[in-house]
């Protein structure tokens, strides 16, 4: 499914995002950690990325596959601002990118978490971020184009790449259909861009004060599920009389 944050709105992550001293992609994160927090997730997020692993210069001009998954944990925990967040957000994926060279295999074998066939063991979203030039393949007497291949497989719960480029952010979000139908994936990506547009908007206010609920979600829940007021009976109570009027009690002989 296509995901698109709109030029000016980039502009203005990209913006909070050097004020910072963040990245984009640790705005997205935060944003992405947000939403879940509030949809019930709890407040140690922990999200999936891809590095490039040549982080040696020896690597520069090997061919092979050298990528590795990182796992990126966000704490959310006593309702910080969202500035705040991306401070802790800064310092855990610096912590993580230093160590990008341990392979995800060993890291598993380590932790030794709970496996299961129907999700990942560490994380089940994963968070893609393209901002390097795209690459072409030039070879004498053929002409190459790089196409995207849909598998039709999602490999995550979810997975969630984006791009940048003149138009804004621009990418898709990848869902099990076993698990999300496309009207909730959509729900999903446009709570997300209400994240991205209230950090952007107010990055000093704190996260609980950041609204998931979308214009029809909100008439709904104030208006369609609401009850009219109840109005009390007109009729008068039973002892209605005046107290002046009432006959005084013979006591008894």
């Amino acid at each position: 499914m296509d995901v698109a944050v709109d030029s000016e709105l980039h502009g203005r992550l990209a913006k909070l995002a050097r004020e910072t001293g963040t990245t984009l992609f640790m705005v997205v994160q935060a944003a992405l950690a947000v939403m879940f927090t509030k949809l019930g997730a709890g407040t140690d997020i922990p999200l999936g990325t891809v590095v490039a692993g040549r982080g040696d210069e020896a690597l520069e001009d090997v061919v092979g596959f050298f990528v590795n998954t990182l796992v990126l944990r966000t704490d959310l925990s006593g309702n910080p601002t969202f500035a705040e967040l991306l401070g802790r957000v800064r310092d855990a994926d610096l912590a993580a990118f230093a160590n990008q060279d341990v392979p995800f295999e060993r890291l598993v074998d380590a932790l030794q978490p709970t496996r299961s066939l129907s999700h990942h063991p560490l994380f089940q979203t994963m968070l893609i971020f393209q901002n390097n030039a795209a690459a072409g393949l030039d070879m004498a007497g053929v002409r190459a184009e790089i196409e995207s291949v849909d598998a039709g497989v999602a490999k995550f719960d979810l997975s969630l790449s984006l791009g940048e480029s003149a138009d804004g952010l621009t990418g898709m979000l990848e869902f099990a259909t076993d698990l999300f139908d496309r009207a909730t994936a959509e729900l999903l990506v446009e709570r997300l861009i209400a994240v991205l547009r209230a950090a952007a908007d107010e990055p000093s206010a704190p996260i609980s004060a950041i609204q998931l609920l979308t214009p029809a979600e909100r008439h709904r829940a104030l208006v369609d599920w609401t009850p009219p007021p109840r109005t009390s009976p007109s009729s008068p109570c039973r002892n209605s009389s005046p107290a002046g009027s009432r006959k005084p009690r013979t006591p008894p002989s």
